[in-house]
């Protein structure tokens, strides 16, 4: 069990290394919880505009279980603390991921779950978490595939028509 443990505060510390590269202010919460009676989240961080409580969770496997009880812990300290609350989720050989409670899905025992399929597709990945990036979707995106003049050009340079310097003249 002390393994985990320390996997959790690895990464854990991983993750407030991350945000302060960002720019942001983030403090660890001493042992989350284990310190105090309240129930603290484990990172708290801000970038002047914008502050987060976040309960850090990780795992080699899938999917990421927590309890109601570490949830609504979370929600009760961000609503306190005026912070907005997130779990941020990381699986081994991926990036850290980030959720709104809301948006997890609920089991019928009341606990949270997050699959990696998931996390993903839908979670916040880090840069965009940041402000370093926008989530573009591909519905977003749209359907409408390249102009047919960018598909004349390439024809052509498929054709032998025109050379390399040619085509790559006529796309810029």
């Amino acid at each position: 069990m002390a393994n985990s443990n320390a996997k959790g505060d690895r990464r854990e510390r991983e993750l407030v290394n991350a945000l302060d590269e960002a720019g942001f202010a983030v403090m660890r919460a001493p042992a989350s919880g284990s310190a105090t009676e309240r129930e603290l989240p484990d990172v708290l961080s801000g970038d002047g505009e914008t502050f987060y409580a976040i309960e850090a969770k990780s795992s080699a496997g899938d999917p990421i279980y927590l309890t109601g009880e570490e949830v609504e812990a979370l929600l009760f300290f961000a609503r306190n603390f005026g912070a907005k609350p997130r779990i941020g989720v990381r699986f081994d050989r991926e990036d850290w991921y980030f959720f709104h409670p809301a948006d997890l899905h609920t089991t019928d025992g009341g606990n949270y779950r997050v699959k990696k399929e998931k996390a993903l597709s839908d979670g916040t990945d880090f840069d965009e978490f940041v402000g370093n990036s926008e989530k573009v979707t591909l519905d977003e995106v749209g359907d409408d595939g390249p102009d047919q003049s960018v598909l004349d050009v390439l024809s052509a340079f498929e054709r032998g028509d025109l050379d390399k310097e040619e085509a790559a003249t006529m796309l810029e």
